[in-house]
């Protein structure tokens, strides 16, 4: 028994863990139980959230470049609008603004590290289909994207959805995107005349109001990475209280097993030597 527990001490120090079986502590063994449960739960909120926080960042990147483009083509519509603009002038501006709606088309069809659409929502394939014809941009992705989870019952929507960033209603309230309206202002503008000064100044508010739309979507981009940060730090905490409170439990502390294997080995030295000298106390020995 006294070789037993010696061993046990030994395994322990080896080991850095004082319970063997769960009924060397019932009480103790049931707590680590659940802290371990913690830990894969917790495991599970981090590879969310490292994967959230991924997406986000891909998107925040593609929202900036959005942004900068559309800034372009209000500068584009500006120089449109003025009377002394040629019509050969505003051509050429028609066909800067064709390529910032391809790169603006490509921006929107992204996807990130994970291979996923930035923008589709919970969609497979590409987020705008785009007629292979007319050039025309259709919305393929869905409407909404999933939230995940990210540890104490919070959640986050970690990306954007095409419509959350391109689509809006124009000045006449009917629903339109980006890409339909800066076809609709290359088109006036090749046409030329006094109709394409006109189209060009109507487009200026347009393009205000899809620039107002990507800066909100940053803001919301923004404010969610900051809380997923702040989640982030949450479960550092966490995973930190769960490894101390794990040693506190179940962990051996090295110098006290340590000190009671040395007690123990003494314990047992003394006892086998006392066995010998007991063993040989018979009526054969007293005899002799």
């Amino acid at each position: 028994s006294l070789r037993s527990r010696a061993e046990s001490l030994q395994k322990q120090i080896g080991t850095g863990e004082r319970l063997e079986r769960s009924s060397d502590d019932p009480v103790a063994a049931a707590r680590l139980r659940m802290l371990d449960r913690e830990e894969r739960i917790t495991a599970v909120d981090t590879r969310n959230a490292d994967q959230a926080e991924n997406n986000m960042r891909f998107t925040d990147e593609a929202l900036g470049q959005i942004a900068t483009m559309i800034s372009r083509a209000r500068e584009l519509a500006l120089h449109a609008a003025n009377a002394t603009t040629s019509d050969e002038q505003r051509a050429s501006i028609a066909t800067e603004l064709d390529g910032l709606r391809e790169s603006l088309l490509g921006l929107a069809n992204g996807r990130n590290a994970s291979g996923h659409s930035l923008f589709g929502g919970q969609a497979v394939g590409n987020a705008y289909d785009i007629d292979p014809v007319t050039g025309a941009a259709t919305y393929a992705g869905t409407p909404t994207l999933d939230l995940v989870e990210i540890g104490e019952g919070q959640t986050i929507q970690p990306g954007m959805t095409g419509q959350d960033v391109f689509a809006f209603t124009d000045a006449g309230g009917a629903s339109t995107d980006l890409f339909a309206q800066l076809a609709s202002l290359s088109t006036a503008l090749r046409a030329g005349g006094a109709g394409a000064a006109d189209a060009a100044r109507d487009a200026l508010t347009t393009l205000d109001t899809g620039f107002d739309k990507v800066t909100t979507a940053q803001t919301v981009l923004g404010s969610r990475m900051a809380w997923l940060e702040i989640m982030s730090e949450r479960r550092v905490d966490n995973v930190e209280r769960i490894t101390e409170e794990r040693s506190v439990m179940g962990g051996a502390d090295p110098a006290v097993t340590m000190t009671r294997l040395q007690e123990m080995m003494t314990v047992l030295e003394a006892s086998q030597a006392s066995f010998v000298r007991l063993a040989n106390l018979n009526l054969f020995s007293m005899l002799r």
